[in-house]
């Protein structure tokens, strides 16, 4: 045959679309030396590349025939519109074998296998294994803590299976869920955010999102339920009898009250759940133990025996509030009873106590009022005895280390007496020395008379004669004053 002879059409015979043909690279692969066919990839058409001889082919041999391949590269996307029977979550490859068989006399075939692979889509959202997550976690926990996981799965893979995980906006008790709660988005951890507390709220219902990392990306939701435990974290509350601090309830009990009288009853309450508010009554302590009990149960107070005159008037009795938790917490109320016929009787005893209880508190609050006061008054004599002590020992010094100069006084109504009336006044000194003045020269000027007479311009004539007897020199060591008149 001649070059560029035709000899078959193997797009249409195959049905391979020639887009495919041209993207794939389709080419043909033969055993020989001499390529003797060529594909046109543009018409999918098989020709000629070189001269056929038979001849030289086969020689001898009948028939005569040589075998070729065609291959080429193909990719298959599952769901897409003309393979939509693939999915790669149910068969992820293909072998495909192609078996070319000719018409000749007896037919010859050759077969080639292909390995098909089928590309991933994000086809597939995450899958949680449960409906709704259920966990339990006991009131008054540490924040931080885990209290479960939740997992889904994504048939997909790689990035279309990465699955982030997400807490749902909403709301609980007007607060927002991140409050409470929180997850890991990588792990799918939830964490609680803050402590929990039975009493004011039982259980949290929240959403969590699964999402992958397609394009677009695809999710699904779960609920997760979690339900907080109880703890005995609170102590009974005693409702009746009321415990008040002014003034003094009693109940009456008839002298004529015979066994299982009914005094009163102890009503309590505890605010925890299950056998945590489970209550038992005791009786702690009590003026006469032989005259009344208390109900295990119900906290009824009864008599056990028959009332006699010989019984105080005043009873009082201490009942303990027990829970059954583990540990328990208890509360304790003190009841107190008269044991009377009439009011009157009740009132003078229990106005005594009353009264016996008031004027210990006051005697107790003179006491630390007088306390306070001695205390007060020791500590102020102390800071003025020290200050007075600071003050003499400054003035002191002072005068010790003082060199006062000497200042010239002219008194009036003084006159020298044996003068001649010229000098018609006094000379007055002021000296003032000091402790070590002695160790000093002082020396003063005599004059002719040690008499004077200190003249009184109110009188008439009358004059007081005064006679210097010492010397004031002679005085000890001492701040001094010394006047010398002329």
């Amino acid at each position: 045959m001649k070059k560029g002879s035709l000899i078959g059409n193997v797009a249409q015979d195959l049905g391979l679309d020639l887009k495919r043909l041209r993207s794939g690279r389709a080419r043909i692969v033969t055993g020989e030396n001499i390529q003797y066919t060529e594909l046109k990839t543009d018409k999918g058409i098989l020709v000629v590349n070189e001269r056929i001889d038979r001849e030289q082919l086969c020689g001898d041999v009948t028939p005569c025939s040589f075998s070729f391949e065609s291959v080429y590269k193909a990719t298959v996307m599952e769901n897409s519109p003309k393979d939509q029977h693939f999915d790669r979550e149910t068969t992820p490859e293909y072998n495909i074998t192609i078996i070319a068989t000719d018409s000749g006399s007896p037919p010859l075939s050759s077969s080639r296998t292909l390995h098909l692979r089928i590309s991933d889509v994000n086809d597939n959202a995450p899958v949680f294994p449960r409906g709704v997550y259920n966990a339990f976690i006991t009131e008054n926990n540490s924040p931080g803590v885990s209290v479960l996981t939740v997992r889904a799965k994504d048939p997909d893979e790689n990035q279309n299976a990465r699955i982030s995980y997400i807490l749902e906006d909403s709301a609980i008790g007007g607060s927002p869920v991140s409050q409470y709660v929180s997850v890991n988005a990588e792990s799918g951890v939830i964490h609680a955010v803050r402590s929990f507390d039975y009493e004011q709220i039982k259980q949290l219902i929240i959403v969590v999102k699964a999402q992958d990392g397609g394009s677009p990306p695809l999710s699904s939701n779960v609920t997760v339920k979690i339900m907080i435990q109880d703890q005995n974290d609170n102590a009974p509350q005693v409702l009746y009898p009321v415990q008040t601090g002014g003034s003094l309830v009693a109940e009456m009990v008839p002298r004529s009250a015979d066994v299982g009288y009914l005094v009163t009853k102890v009503v309590a309450v505890d605010v925890d759940s299950g056998q945590n508010a489970w209550l038992s009554y005791k009786l702690q302590k009590a003026t006469d133990r032989a005259l009344f009990e208390v109900g295990l149960q119900n906290g009824e107070i009864r008599t056990i025996r028959q009332v006699t005159d010989k019984d105080a008037v005043k009873q009082r009795l201490t009942v303990v509030v027990e829970d059954n938790g583990q540990p328990s917490r208890s509360a304790t109320v003190n009841v107190n009873v008269a044991v009377a016929d009439s009011f009157p009787e009740v009132l003078s005893e229990f106005t005594d106590f009353t009264h016996d209880k008031e004027y210990n508190d006051n005697l107790t609050f003179y006491l630390v009022l007088a306390l306070a006061v001695v205390s007060f008054l020791f500590i102020t004599c102390l800071v003025v005895i020290i200050s007075v002590k600071i003050y003499r020992w400054r003035q002191s010094r002072i005068l010790y280390h003082s060199n006062l100069p000497v200042i010239p006084y002219y008194p009036p109504r003084y006159s020298d007496t044996l003068g001649t009336g010229t000098l018609q006044h006094v000379y007055n000194y002021e000296v003032c020395r000091t402790t070590d003045s002695r160790k000093s020269d002082c020396k003063f000027g005599t004059v002719g008379s040690q008499n004077v007479l200190i003249m009184d311009p109110s009188s008439t004539g009358t004059m007081q004669r005064i006679q210097s007897e010492k010397s004031i020199l002679d005085e000890p060591d001492s701040p001094i004053e010394v006047s010398e008149m002329i």
